[in-house]
């Protein structure tokens, strides 16, 4: 199981680098960028926050907010963008039409690295934020040089470019379907895919397929001395691993069967299987983190630590210490035996589904928000078996009302966090749970996932 086969670094020449977007991976491409002697210029349609404006013009960068001018369309060897742009709209497509080819932040860093790092690549429609977190906890407990960013805390770009002195020998990266289809040359030495259910179809003309193929461009540049990790009781990942070619080694995890290879459960113990030999690592009961879809994120990224190298008894002690996720079921409070849970990074039917099958007692659910083209008529035998007062969070709640509404559960409309908290407290008993687990995007009402969990657990912490 060797590691060493690494990307080269392309050749540092002095060219402009068109930067589309100022958020979190616009600031991080930009700030590597110009390290790397790149005549760098930020545009941004909206606008850009003092705090961005100050480390822009702190390192003599250039930039426009609140319109997007002639400039962008100067010859660049590059425009990166932000993952949030779409490739449909008119500026993506004229800049392609120069001739300028458009990549991610991802791709960038990637090609930038002063040290070449082993990479831990992840995505998922659901998992991957909890799979990273638990990678690199694994990995810093093993004592390796880690860095967590991507998707997760701060871009690859900005990493790189922070620890350009003393470069991270490891990262684990967490990485979105936006950020995966800028890329080209992209190469993790490990690739992990946690899960693949329908998510932001609205991108990908609500075609599957497209966005399936996003997904696997994970694995797309990776040679036989790679590995790649992914969920074999996944029909989707499983009928695309038998109708494609992957370079990469394919250890596969499974809740469901035992595996010729890769990691499954013997009775109650996350078993490991390479070359006709087994290892039993723990009995899922131990672990940190309750419930199928966590012995899941566990799996793989036991399977990842074991690829690199780590001692099976730092896997084990890890697994058992990791304290979870912001907004992923995270408990916030009981009051009154009353339980208060936040899963606000819940943004789609499969995050919510995992969701309400791991609480045990009576939900009022709440919500709600942008809709990505949910079929909720898929949560419909769950929610009617273990909800008992739905309360809507959001604009337009039409597509909730449409399949949960007609008398068989009490169902409530608000929008606010202080509505939806306060009508949940009314109507909740003893033993009851208050689960925010949205299955939407958040902004119709919130800057983002962690502005809607935040004030769910303050609107909770203030009763």
């Amino acid at each position: 199981m060797n590691l060493t086969d690494q990307n080269k670094n392309t050749e540092n020449i002095s060219k402009r680098i068109l930067i589309l977007g100022s958020g979190e991976s616009g600031i991080g491409a930009a700030l590597l960028a110009k390290y790397k002697g790149y005549e760098v210029f930020v545009s941004d349609a909206g606008t850009i926050s003092p705090k961005n404006q100050q480390v822009l013009t702190s390192h003599q960068i250039t930039f426009e907010s609140e319109g997007h001018s002639e400039k962008i369309y100067k010859p660049a060897v590059w425009a990166i963008k932000s993952p949030g742009i779409p490739d449909s709209i008119p500026i993506i497509k004229k800049l392609k039409e120069l001739g300028i080819q458009i990549i991610s932040e991802i791709e960038f860093a990637f090609l930038h690295q002063s040290k070449i790092a082993t990479l831990v690549a992840i995505t998922g429609s659901n998992g991957k934020t909890t799979t990273t977190s638990l990678m690199g906890h694994i990995m810093r407990e093993a004592n390796l040089d880690t860095g967590v960013s991507g998707n997760i805390g701060y871009s690859f770009a900005r990493s790189l470019y922070d620890k350009k002195e003393h470069p991270h020998s490891h990262y684990a990266l967490e990485l979105s379907s936006f950020q995966l289809d800028g890329t080209k040359n992209f190469k993790p030495n490990i690739a992990i895919l946690t899960s693949l259910s329908e998510d932001h179809l609205d991108r990908y003309d609500y075609d599957f397929k497209k966005y399936i193929h996003s997904k696997f461009r994970i694995v797309a540049s990776q040679t036989s001395k790679d590995f790649f990790i992914y969920d074999a009781d996944n029909p989707v990942i499983e009928a695309y691993v038998k109708t494609h070619e992957i370079a990469a080694q394919c250890y596969p995890f499974s809740l469901e069967r035992k595996l010729k290879q890769g990691v499954f459960l013997d009775k109650k113990q996350i078993t490991f299987k390479d070359n006709d030999t087994s290892e039993t690592l723990m009995d899922y009961n131990f672990l940190a983190l309750k419930g199928k879809h966590n012995i899941k994120n566990a799996m793989a990224a036991a399977m990842a630590s074991k690829l690199l190298g780590i001692r099976k008894q730092v896997i084990k002690d890890s697994l058992s210490s990791f304290e979870g996720v912001a907004h992923r079921m995270e408990e916030v409070k009981t009051i009154k035996k009353v339980h208060y849970i936040n899963d606000s990074k819940a943004t789609n039917i499969n995050a919510t589904y995992y969701a309400l099958e791991a609480v045990k007692t009576p939900i009022i659910w709440i919500v709600g928000g942008v809709d990505k083209g949910n079929n909720y008529n898929e949560l419909l035998e769950l929610v009617t078996s273990k909800v008992k007062a739905i309360i809507c969070l959001g604009i337009d709640n039409t597509p909730i009302k449409e399949v949960f509404s007609g008398g068989i559960i009490d169902l409530y409309e608000t929008d606010s966090m202080q509505d939806a908290v306060a009508c949940a407290t009314k109507i909740s008993e003893a033993n009851d749970t208050v689960l925010l687990s949205p299955c939407c995007a958040s902004f119709d009402l919130f800057k983002n996932y962690e502005d809607r969990g935040d004030q769910f657990k303050a609107c909770v912490n203030k009763l």
